[in-house]
C-alpha cells in the first residue's frame, strides 16, 4: 500500500486557497488509484511546526546518549516528522507564494526535516522520493515576465527539496490567483482561468501518471 505525504501551508481555507485547492485535486486523483492506500496530512499552517530552535539544531549534531532534557525533546519533535518524510511514497506540498517566498510555516518544516547525515548529505534517506509542489502565486514570475526575476519559490525548493533532500521534483503552479480579487488585474482574468484550468488538468494527469509509475 502506498503512502502520500501531504502537507498545505497556505494561510487560506479551503476553496479561498489556489494551493488547497489544486493539491486536494492532486490527492482525490492520487486516492483514486490507492483505494487502500495511506495519506498523511499535515496542515503547518492550522498546525504549526515548531521553529527549529538551538536545542533541536545542536541535538542533530550531538550524541543521543548526551543529550540535555530539552535537546531529546526538541529532537525527538524532529524525528517525528523525519520519518513520515521517510516513510512516505511521495510527497505532496501546497506551497502559496508570499511576498516572493513560501510561507514561513513550510520553512519551519523543511528546518527540521533536513538533517545532515540522514535526510541530507552524501545518501539522504529518502532520496529518489517524488513530490509534487504545487506553486501558486498572485501575479505570473514565468520566463519573460517584468517579475521574472523575483520567482524564488521554485528556485528555493528546487535546491531544497531535490539538491540537499535528494528528491525528484515536480512542480505545478497555478499562477495569476489575486485577479478575481484586484480589479487592477481584471484584464489578465482570461489568464488566471487558463492557468488555474491548466493546473487541476495537471494535478489530475500527474496524480495517476506517479501512480502507474510506482506501481511498476
Amino acid at each position: 500500500m502506498a503512502t502520500l505525504l501531504h502537507i498545505d501551508s497556505s494561510a487560506f481555507p479551503g476553496k479561498a486557497s489556489s494551493s488547497r485547492s489544486v493539491a486536494e485535486a492532486f490527492r482525490s486523483a492520487w486516492e483514486e488509484q490507492h483505494l487502500e492506500g495511506t495519506v498523511l496530512y499535515r496542515d503547518v499552517a492550522a498546525t504549526p511546526v515548531p521553529h527549529i530552535t538551538a536545542d533541536a539544531f545542536t541535538a542533530g549534531f550531538t550524541a543521543a546518549s548526551a543529550h540535555t532534557p530539552e535537546q531529546s525533546a526538541a529532537f525527538a519533535a524532529r524525528v517525528r516528522l523525519i520519518e513520515e518524510l521517510e516513510q512516505a511514497d511521495a510527497v505532496l506540498i501546497g506551497a502559496p507564494m508570499y511576498n516572493y517566498s513560501i510561507p514561513s510555516t513550510l520553512k519551519a518544516w523543511l528546518d527540521n526535516v533536513i538533517l545532515p547525515g540522514r535526510t541530507a548529505g552524501e545518501k539522504p534517506s529518502a532520496q529518489g522520493t517524488p513530490v509534487t509542489v504545487v506553486a501558486s502565486r498572485g501575479g505570473s514570475y514565468a520566463p519573460g515576465t517584468p517579475k521574472e526575476s523575483c520567482e524564488y519559490v521554485q528556485n528555493y525548493l528546487e535546491a531544497v527539496l531535490g539538491g540537499i533532500l535528494g528528491l525528484d521534483v515536480d512542480f505545478i503552479v497555478p499562477e495569476l490567483t489575486m485577479a478575481p480579487r484586484n480589479p487592477a488585474m481584471s484584464e489578465l482574468m482570461p489568464l488566471y482561468r487558463a492557468s488555474r484550468e491548466r493546473a487541476f488538468e495537471d494535478a489530475a494527469t500527474k496524480a495517476k501518471d506517479l501512480a502507474e509509475r510506482l506501481a511498476a
